[in-house]
């Protein structure tokens, strides 16, 4: 077990199309990092962009020093790969799309000494904020499922901004064999399963400003597939 306090972390980022949110979201990450005296690092991986990202990704890592920000071509999955490079004791997984803040999470850690802390949208003074009906309804949705066919422990299973100790990251995804959205609730059944400690963080995620989600119907029926095979495997 690491020892109580941040340490340092680790932030992965994958970008896809990010050109306009990524130097704001690493300022602010370097702003809370610098403020809260914690050290970091913050590796961006770019899954192929078009629209200039890759180009942005590597102004940042010559503006603050590849000791802070490091830019990666993704080979495989972008967690694993990125985790590759890592040398935080702590990794924090965030979207690039400036819907997430990531101060709670450390808060919540050095309290409860947890293996995983998760930002949840669904407890608490958790929400979320920029959505339309049919948003809400597919991401409620999603959760109701999960909670009734898998009774994981857990208040949001499909949001992606979490904090995991390193070696407990490394764990799980060696056991983790689901891709897309699937893959942030079967690494929180895992968890559960291989009995590491969660907490929880209510989270206001508001949604992306520039750029599009990738979240569409090919998505959501792999998420049920999903759903289903952890359903019967688990």
């Amino acid at each position: 077990m690491a020892p109580r306090g941040p340490g340092r972390v680790s932030v992965l980022l994958p970008t896809y199309n990010e050109r306009d949110n990524l130097p704001l979201v690493v300022w602010l990450l370097v702003r809370t990092f610098s403020d809260s005296g914690i050290d970091f690092e913050i590796i961006i991986i770019d899954d192929g962009s078009p629209d200039g990202t890759q180009e942005v990704a590597q102004q940042l890592e010559k503006i603050y020093g590849s000791d802070k920000i490091f830019f990666l071509f993704p080979s495989g999955t972008a967690y694993i790969h990125g985790m590759k490079y890592a040398t935080g004791n702590f990794i924090v997984i965030m979207d690039a799309d400036l819907s997430h803040h990531v101060r709670l999470h450390f808060v919540k850690q050095q309290e409860g000494n947890f293996d995983i802390v998760s930002g949840t949208r669904y407890k608490g003074n958790g929400g979320v904020y920029g959505w339309d009906l049919k948003r809400k309804l597919i991401s409620r949705g999603a959760n109701f499922l999960t909670q009734v066919l898998l009774r994981p422990g857990a208040s949001d299973l499909t949001g992606s901004f979490r904090l995991y100790r390193k070696e407990v990251l490394q764990k799980l995804m060696e056991k983790c064999v689901s891709k897309g959205y699937v893959f942030q609730m079967e690494m929180i059944v895992r968890a559960r399963q291989l009995g590491f400690t969660i907490g929880e963080v209510p989270i206001s995620f508001v949604d992306r400003v520039y750029g599009e989600s990738k979240l569409g119907g090919n998505e959501i029926v792999s998420f049920l597939k999903g759903l289903l095979t952890l359903f019967a495997t688990t």
